[in-house]
């Protein structure tokens, strides 16, 4: 992610370690912290709940009671208020410099947001939503790095309408970032509550037939909702369509396939439920941002084995 201009016209390189350069909104805040040498165990810590995404570089961050882990690019986190955290920069230099970004935002703000949810986006077992679960760590998808990327502009920008776009935008950030946590939810416990939560049971569903057509009628059936209602809810709840988080599924599984040297290109495309064999590239691609053949080839030289017939059943 690029920072705009405005931001290296008005930044002050004071510190070589997490130099600090901070906007502040009336119940929001964004700084930038940019490293340009190697450091262990730098302390930090906010006031308020924090989205911290990461630009350029890697950290590795330590928080409380939970392993280590490398915090990269394209990477967001989600913190509650006064959590120490320490972050060592293995690969920070002069010229590699580590950038993140950490976006305060009130927690009344975020109540708001949860309260206007729960009034016109009702959950499907009547459920409320709520705040979301923190050290909440994820991959930005494509809307939230182009949220993100507006909000560190709409900062950066000397607009006098600037707290009104930022609230839109921020409100924007808090709906997607919930509906990220509640399809982790779903997707890491899947089995755990399928007996009791139709969605989860129409996740094991749709992972259990991947290699078949699925449509949103029938998994609508299968939930016991009409076909409106149930693509309507799904939306609301995970944060994408039907379609596309099957798609999302049948490329997860691709990639485990091609890491397999038995296994050829053709087969891994139909066991995963394509019958287009450059629809199945556009969806690798646009997921993985590379080719299925060049995915492959980094673990191998492909060969041209037929696919278990276990997998097709």
């Amino acid at each position: 992610m690029y920072l705009p201009d405005s931001f290296y016209s008005s930044r002050k390189l004071v510190n070589i370690v997490e130099n600090q350069t901070t906007y502040e909104l009336q119940d929001s805040a964004m700084h930038i912290f940019e490293t340009h040498a190697q450091a262990k165990w730098v302390q930090l810590q906010f006031r308020l709940p924090v989205l911290a995404s990461m630009l350029q570089g890697k950290k590795v961050m330590h928080l409380n009671n939970q392993k280590s882990f490398d915090f990269l690019p394209g990477e967001s986190l989600i913190l509650p208020s006064n959590e120490l955290m320490s972050i060592d920069f293995p690969d920070s230099s002069k010229n590699t410099p580590t950038r993140c970004l950490a976006l305060e935002i009130g927690e009344e703000r975020i109540e708001r947001v949860v309260q206007l949810m729960n009034e016109i986006m009702g959950k499907v077992e009547g459920d409320e939503w709520s705040l979301m679960d923190y050290n909440f760590h994820f991959t930005n998808d494509a809307g939230l790095y182009k949220i993100i990327q507006r909000i560190v502009y709409l900062y950066t920008e000397n607009h006098p309408s600037k707290d009104l776009f930022v609230s839109n935008m921020l409100q924007e950030l808090i709906i997607r970032i919930l509906q990220a946590n509640s399809k982790k939810m779903y997707v890491e416990n899947t089995q755990e509550i399928s007996g009791n939560n139709r969605f989860a049971y129409i996740i094991e569903y749709i992972r259990q037939n991947l290699a078949r057509s699925l449509t949103v009628k029938e998994l609508s059936e299968k939930a016991y909702m009409s076909e409106s209602n149930f693509y309507r809810v799904f939306k609301q709840e995970l944060g994408q369509s039907p379609i596309d988080f099957i798609n999302e599924e049948r490329i997860a599984l691709a990639t485990k396939l091609l890491e397999n040297k038995e296994y050829n290109l053709t087969d891994v495309f139909l066991s995963c439920g394509f019958k287009n064999r450059s629809y199945f590239n556009r969806m690798f691609k646009r997921l993985t941002g590379t080719s299925p053949g060049r995915y492959q080839k980094h673990f191998m030289q492909p060969l041209a084995k037929p696919l278990n017939p276990s997998l097709n059943s």
